[in-house]
């Protein structure tokens, strides 16, 4: 009988079967492959052992951060945005208050990781968003630059979080919106009958921004908001919080302070922590020039289990491990290669 170099003597497929329809008299070290759960399994002479599965993919967590929005400038900015906050890590939160997202499966392969820059801050116009960060098919979205006092930039931009409003006049507006699954909105300018309202803290990952507020008929307003809270994340081994929102700012009175994870305060050129995500805090009164603070960079980090890769290189950013995973962390824009 002739042999197949697909399908062994005679068309058969030795040791290949379902769970169902495994061989009825084994031997002592017989080997099988069930092709519906991909396991490679050995008769112990009483039963089957319990297998090894096999994949051509390797299940990678991800945590993707943007980088944040810049501080307004003028007199009296909005506090930047959060850049847009995405994490698989079992257990943990993605931005916005939405759960853990799925992890990615890959294969052999180059997968671009962009890592997104910290917006810039502008005297006349609102903050500049940061830019996204990207890991293959993830894309998190740069935070919202924070508004100015100008007269016709008050309004934050939108963004992963988005950004507080500038220092304003009596009317009440609502905050800017984050982007969902991603972050919060920027603090929204307060109620009250105040001639001005201080300006807004930005969105975090895990909080809005803090609205400013009115101080009865101080024609100045009263403090700043504050930024949004940041998300922790052990992704590393180790918890750290990241994507704060910057603090807004006030003419004459106190800044609203970062949101935890590195947002910038109010009152100054206060720039979020770099890679981190966080948002920039807002100028507060100066002359011509004044602006608030960029926005921090972001990070892509991607971690798997140690044992998943064993035949495997796997290589890009820095490699660390902990606790069972092999890290890979990213704070300038690169590759992770499977090979």
């Amino acid at each position: 009988m002739g042999v197949d170099s697909n399908y062994g003597v005679g068309g058969l497929k030795p040791g290949v079967c379902t769970s169902s329809t495994r061989p009825a008299s084994p031997y002592v070290g017989q080997m099988i492959f069930e092709t519906d759960t991909n396991r490679v399994k050995v008769w112990l002479g009483s039963t089957w052992s319990l297998g090894t599965a096999h994949s051509s993919t390797i299940s990678i967590e991800y945590l993707v951060i943007a980088g944040g929005g810049a501080g307004g400038g003028w007199n009296g900015g909005g506090g930047g945005g959060a850049g847009g906050y995405r994490s698989s890590v079992s257990g943990e939160s993605s931005g916005g208050g939405a759960s853990a997202e799925s992890a990615l499966q890959l294969g052999s392969g180059t997968y671009t990781v962009t890592v997104g820059g910290g917006g810039a801050s502008s005297f006349t116009a609102a903050g500049a968003s940061g830019s996204n960060s990207v890991f293959n098919t993830i894309t998190s979205v740069g935070g919202g630059g924070g508004g100015t006092n100008d007269g016709t930039n008050n309004a934050g931009r939108t963004g992963g979080s988005g950004g507080g409003y500038g220092r304003d006049t009596a009317n009440t507006n609502a905050g800017i919106a984050g982007t969902s699954g991603q972050g919060y909105s920027g603090g929204g300018t307060g109620s009250g009958g105040a001639s001005w309202k201080s300006a807004s803290g930005g969105g975090g990952a895990g909080s809005a921004g803090g609205a400013g507020s009115s101080q009865g008929s101080n024609p100045d307003g009263g403090d700043g908001g504050n930024g949004g809270s940041g998300v922790s994340s052990s992704i590393t081994g180790t918890a750290v919080t990241r994507a704060g929102g910057g603090g807004g700012a006030a003419a004459n009175r106190s800044g609203g302070s970062g949101g935890s994870g590195g947002g910038g305060a109010g009152n100054g050129t206060n720039a979020g922590t770099a890679n981190t995500g966080s948002g920039g805090g807002g100028s507060t009164t100066g002359g011509s020039g004044n602006v608030g603070g960029a926005g921090g960079s972001g990070v892509v980090i991607a971690r798997y289990l140690t044992t998943d890769a064993i035949g495997l290189t796997i290589t890009g950013g820095t490699k660390t491990v902990s606790g069972g995973y092999t890290i890979h962390t990213f704070t300038s824009s690169s590759s992770l290669v499977i090979a």
